[in-house]
């Protein structure tokens, strides 16, 4: 995808939100929803992506490895508030791990001198953006050099 995109990390009190910029190299973070009905959230990302001019949106999905087959997860939770918040929209949604995201986001809110209780929302959101977008840009360089992407 060529253009800015819309980085989502889903929680359950907030939304955090993050951009990147036209050229697909770079995320910083744009904002935090709290949470409310679900279609205000969706009508509210919905007008930033709309402001932003972006061309798609990239949500973190919490995989747990430990968690037994059959028990309810929260990425089960994300997918299905995904599959929504697709209906609401034509622009492409990607899935993307956010395993240690929120670890990394504690890390970058301390450099940038938050307060501890601060919310995070938004830096791990970037943080979900930017490894997308670092991946992609990996798997163009490989296959420039004409080898296929191990992704």
């Amino acid at each position: 995808m060529t253009g800015r995109l819309i980085g989502i990390d889903h929680g359950s009190k907030r939304i955090g939100l993050a951009v990147s910029d036209a050229l697909g190299i770079v995320a910083r973070e744009l904002a935090i929803i709290n949470r409310g009905k679900r279609e205000d959230d969706f009508e509210t990302i919905l007008r930033v992506a709309r402001d932003q001019r972006a061309v798609g949106f990239v949500v973190g999905v919490p995989h747990n490895p430990n968690a037994p087959d059959g028990v309810r997860a929260q990425a089960d939770t994300v997918k299905r508030w995904i599959a929504r918040l697709a209906e609401h929209t034509n622009l492409p949604i990607a899935e993307v791990s956010e395993y240690l995201t929120s670890v990394e986001a504690r890390d970058l809110a301390r450099q940038h001198n938050r307060k501890p209780d601060e919310p995070i929302d938004d830096l791990a959101a970037r943080i979900i953006l930017q490894s997308y977008l670092d991946a992609q840009s990996y798997a163009s360089a490989t296959n420039v050099a004409g080898q296929e992407p191990r992704i």
